[in-house]
C-alpha cells in the first residue's frame, strides 16, 4: 500500500495496526545465471515509494485486520457461500445464495477479484473484459535454505523470471516463476499437473537457483497459478450492482497497485453511497472520481521499460546495463517518478464527517 491508499487507512484509524504488522524488504538483488549480482537496489527505486509512506504486509494479515475492524462496526459476515442469482427490480435486489438462502438488499457490491462471479452474473463472461498481458506466473512457498532475510532476489532470461521473496528472517520463502506466452497456455483453473509440467519445461535450462525453485514448485501444496491480466470495463456498475477492486479494474501485479486501488476504490465508493441520494447516483459519482486514477495506475503495468520481465535478449541486456550503471537509483528515474505520480494522482474527497472514519 502506498500513496493515496495510506491516506485511506489512516482515515480509517487502521494505520498504527497496519504499521505494527508490516514486513520490511530492504533490498532487491538482480543476479545472472551464475548467481553474480548485477545490481542491488532499494525497493523504492522500482516502486517510486516515498520513505516512510509505504506499507507492506502479508495479504492474510491485512485481511484479518480489515475483518476485525469491520466486525467491530457490526458488519455481518457469511462464509462458505456464493451468489447464484441476482434479480434487480430497480428498488432493490433479490439475491439467491448457493446455500439456498434468499435475501433482499438495497445494493450489491462485487469485490470478488479478477475472476469475479458477481461481474459474470451481471455483465457477462470474463473474456469480454480480461486483457491478457502476455505472461503467466506461479507463486508458492519453499524452505529458506540459504538464510535469506528482508530481501528479494531475482534472475531473468529472455521471456522468463524466477525469484524468491523473504518478508522477514523466518524459515519459509515466497517463490515465483514467471514466463511470457503470447497466448495463455492453459486457463487459470486448469489442471495443476499440466501447469507444473509446462512451467518446468519453460525453465528447464536456466541457471542460478532455478532448478531448486522448480523442484519446490513441483512439491508445493500452496501453488497458485494464473495469467497476468487486467480488467478493463466501460462501466463499473449496472443498476444497483457495482464492482470495486480487481473485479472492476484489476491492474495486475506488474503495476504493484492492486491492493492500493482496491482500498482507495472502496473508500470513494463508500463515501459516495453515504452522501448520494440513491445507489445509482453514488455509483456514477464513484466512477467519475476514480477512473482517471485507475487508468494511470493500470498504465504502470504496460508503459515504459520491461524491468521485471524483459521478453527479448536485447531488452534484457539493456535492462542489465542500466541496472549495473545505477540508472535505477533509489527514489529516482522516470520509472519511479511515474509511480509516484500515479500513487498520489487522486486527491481524496473528504467523507470523514459523513462516514465517521476518524478526524
Amino acid at each position: 500500500m502506498r500513496g493515496t491508499a495510506v491516506d485511506v487507512v489512516e482515515r480509517m484509524g487502521l494505520l498504527p495496526r497496519l504499521r505494527a504488522a508490516q514486513v520490511e524488504v530492504r533490498k532487491l538483488t538482480f543476479v545472472d545465471g551464475d548467481g553474480t549480482a548485477i545490481a542491488t537496489l532499494a525497493p523504492g527505486a522500482v516502486t517510486g515509494s516515498v520513505p516512510g509512506r509505504d506499507l507492506e504486509l502479508p495479504r492474510g494479515a491485512l485481511t484479518a485486520l480489515l475483518h476485525q475492524a469491520t466486525r467491530e462496526k457490526g458488519i455481518r459476515y457469511r462464509f462458505n457461500d456464493a451468489i447464484d442469482v441476482l434479480m434487480d427490480d430497480g428498488k432493490g435486489i433479490d439475491v439467491w445464495f448457493h446455500s439456498g438462502a434468499r435475501e433482499r438488499f438495497d445494493a450489491v457490491i462485487g469485490a470478488d477479484g479478477l475472476h469475479s462471479r458477481t461481474r459474470a452474473l451481471v455483465f457477462g463472461p470474463e473474456e469480454k473484459f480480461n486483457h491478457y498481458l502476455g505472461r503467466c506466473f506461479n507463486l508458492f512457498s519453499m524452505p529458506n535454505h540459504a538464510g535469506y532475510a528482508h530481501e528479494s532476489v531475482s534472475y531473468a532470461a529472455p521471456g522468463r523470471m524466477a525469484g524468491i521473496y523473504a518478508t522477514g528472517d523466518n524459515a519459509v520463502l515466497h517463490a515465483f516463476l514467471t514466463f511470457a506466452s503470447d497466448k495463455p497456455p492453459f486457463r487459470s483453473h486448469g489442471d495443476v499437473d499440466m501447469q507444473r509440467k509446462r512451467t518446468a519445461e519453460v525453465f528447464a535450462n536456466d541457471g542460478w537457483e532455478v532448478p531448486r525453485l522448480v523442484e519446490a514448485m513441483q512439491k508445493a501444496n500452496d501453488l497458485f497459478f494464473d495469467t497476468v491480466s487486467q480488467i478493463r470495463m466501460p462501466r463499473w456498475s449496472s443498476g444497483r450492482v457495482a464492482l470495486v477492486g480487481d473485479a472492476a479494474y484489476a491492474p495486475s501485479f506488474l503495476s504493484g497497485q492492486g491492493t492500493s486501488l482496491a482500498l482507495v476504490g472502496a473508500y470513494v465508493l463508500a463515501g459516495e453511497l453515504a452522501s448520494q441520494p440513491d445507489a445509482e447516483a453514488a455509483f456514477a459519482a464513484y466512477e467519475r472520481a476514480l477512473r482517471p486514477y485507475v487508468e494511470a495506475n493500470q498504465a504502470l503495468a504496460t508503459d515504459g521499460e520491461p524491468i521485471l520481465l524483459p521478453r527479448t535478449r536485447e531488452e534484457l541486456e539493456h535492462r542489465n546495463r542500466r541496472l549495473a550503471a545505477g540508472h535505477f537509483a533509489p527514489g529516482g528515474g522516470d520509472h519511479a517518478a511515474r509511480h509516484r505520480k500515479a500513487h498520489g494522482l487522486l486527491e481524496l474527497p473528504d467523507y470523514v464527517a459523513v462516514l465517521g472514519l476518524g478526524g
